[in-house]
Formats: structure tokens, C-alpha cells, sequence
């Protein structure tokens, strides 16, 4: 179902980027009610949920069983897409948003409880809003958003799963002790990946506003 004419596949080709993207959104049925899509506002609604646990009476355990079936949902959604032919436009959307809405609003919830430097959130929250102005940028140039690649996928994978491992580490015992150096790991390689995709998007946008320009097509 890969998708070789849309703005992803022209951002790899003008870019030279090698990193294979996700189904073209402006190719995929109008689709609503399926179990992906199902899957995906499922995972939305955790994000209030996740906060009340974390914030509120401080329900650590409860708060990391969310994390992880949101985690479980954004692996079987895109495999249930592919394996029941749902995939979508609405799909297409709502997963990439409820990813990223779930790791801005984590973050902000372990700062608030000291579970992370600010540090790590200026830099993952900073890479959000340069992608912000990136999206800008190609609607100005009258672009859709691109793809979703999968070295993002991957990265939101490792911090939704770094994410509950980081809360059983902010504590004592042997429990936190094991825990901590396989959430740091987690933590630091898939912010890596999250901000070096971050920037391969850039280098996107970047080459289709090259393109554009040197064609004498931009407005």
C-alpha cells in the first residue's frame, strides 16, 4: 500500500533521503469506524487519564499501566491497518497526534514530578515546534503534511516504552535500582532517534522548498 508519488516520496527523491515512509495519507480511503482508528482515539483518551493518575494522587502503578497499553495500541493499530486492509486518512492523522500528544504531555508530567531534567524536555519539546514551523512552511509552499517515516515510529515506540520504565525508577528499592539504567537507555537512545527524525523531516521540507524555488514555483 506504500505510496511511490506522494510529498514523502518527492521529499526523499529531492533530498536524497533513503528512509522508506509510511503510506501516502492523501492516497488512503475515507475511513472512520474501524478498529485502527478505534485503537488510536483509545490512546487519546489515556492522555487525560495518564496526567489525573500522575498528578493527582500520584497512582504511579495505574499511571504506568497506561503507558503501556498506550505503547501496546500504537504497535497493534498500524498492524491491525495493514492486516485488515483499514488503513485511512483519519488513521493516517490521529496516530501520529495521539503519539505526540502523549509524549509532550508525559514529559510535562515528569517535570512537574521531577522525574526528568528540564533539559530533555526543551530539547524534545523544541523539536516539536520546529516541526510546527516545518508544516508551516510546506502549507505556505502548498504542500499537505509529509509522512511519517519509520525511524519516528520507531523512536515514539522506545519512549512510550522508556516512559513507564522511568516512573518505576523514580523511587528506592531493587525494583528502581534495575530499572533505572534500562530507562535511561531507552530514554536517551529514543530521544536520540526522535530529534535525528525530527531532522530528516527538516531536511524534507528543505529540499521540496529548493525544488520549488529553483523551478520558479514558489509563491
Amino acid at each position: 500500500m506504500t505510496s511511490t508519488n506522494g510529498p514523502s516520496a518527492a521529499a526523499s527523491a529531492r533530498t536524497g533521503a533513503s528512509v522508506p515512509a509510511l503510506p501516502d495519507r492523501n492516497v488512503l480511503p475515507d475511513r472512520v469506524w474501524t478498529v485502527p482508528n478505534a485503537l488510536s482515539v483509545l490512546r487519546l483518551l489515556g492522555v487525560p487519564l495518564f496526567l489525573w493518575l500522575l498528578l493527582g494522587p500520584h497512582a504511579d502503578g495505574w499511571a504506568v499501566v497506561v503507558l503501556m497499553i498506550a505503547g501496546a495500541t500504537d504497535w497493534a493499530d498500524g498492524k491491525l491497518a495493514r492486516a485488515l486492509g483499514q488503513s485511512s486518512r483519519l488513521g493516517a492523522l490521529l496516530d501520529p497526534a495521539a503519539d505526540r500528544l502523549y509524549i509532550v504531555a508525559t514529559l510535562v508530567a515528569f517535570v512537574l514530578r521531577d522525574v526528568v531534567p528540564l533539559w530533555l524536555v526543551a530539547v524534545l519539546v523544541g523539536r516539536e515546534l520546529v516541526l510546527g514551523l516545518a508544516l508551516l512552511v510546506l502549507r505556505a509552499h502548498g504542500y499537505p503534511p509529509l509522512q511519517v517515516h519509520y525511524l519516528g515510529k520507531a523512536a515514539t515506540f522506545i519512549l512510550l516504552y522508556a516512559f513507564p520504565l522511568l516512573l518505576l525508577a523514580d523511587g528506592n528499592g531493587p525494583v528502581a535500582t534495575v530499572a533505572a539504567p534500562v530507562a535511561w537507555a531507552l530514554t536517551v537512545w529514543g530521544s536520540a532517534l526522535y530529534v535525528l527524525a525530527g531532522a530528516l523531516y527538516v531536511l524534507q521540507v528543505a529540499g521540496l522548498v529548493r525544488a520549488d524555488r529553483a523551478a520558479g514555483t514558489s509563491p
